[in-house]
């Protein structure tokens, strides 16, 4: 199998990149609105922050997120990835709106919408560059498709 195929495990992979990016962010924005505003200049508030269970929970699923994120970066190229996982825009719109009730104008439904519209250009073009085995940053590395 080339690295430049995609397979329902990488799909699957996209899939948990997109959605703890967009459950995490959403799950930090409730439990940082339930503690109030803090300041850098106060790191002891950003360190109590993350003992209430929002936002504790939001840091895990970004840390899930940020492994996936590597898992996919290890196999396409990172104007694949970013853009396929940029569908988490689209699940928090959808997340803020009926979950924390924010108010969203045509204008960001419309950005969504071309954002959507991008994603869907660029999965359509190739995963992976081929690079050859002189490559800098590739030699000395163990290349295994997922």
């Amino acid at each position: 199998m080339s690295r430049s195929s995609m397979t329902l495990g990488r799909y699957l992979v996209l899939g948990v990149v997109t959605l703890t990016s967009a459950f995490g962010d959403t799950l930090l924005a409730i439990g940082m609105k339930r503690v109030g505003p803090v300041s850098l200049a106060h790191p002891g508030a950003l360190l109590a922050a993350l003992g209430t269970p929002w936002v504790f929970a939001g840091v895990l699923l970004l840390l899930v997120f940020f492994a996936s994120y590597l898992t996919a970066l290890s196999w396409a190229d990172l104007t694949f990835v970013l853009p396929a996982t940029s569908l988490a825009y689209v699940g928090i719109a959808f997340l803020s709106k009926f979950w924390l009730h924010e108010q969203i104008s045509i204008a960001r439904w419309l950005g969504i919408g071309l954002i959507t519209a991008g994603v869907g250009f660029v999965t359509r073009g190739p995963a992976y560059t081929p690079r050859d085995s002189t490559t800098p940053a590739l030699r000395g590395t163990v290349q295994e498709g997922l």
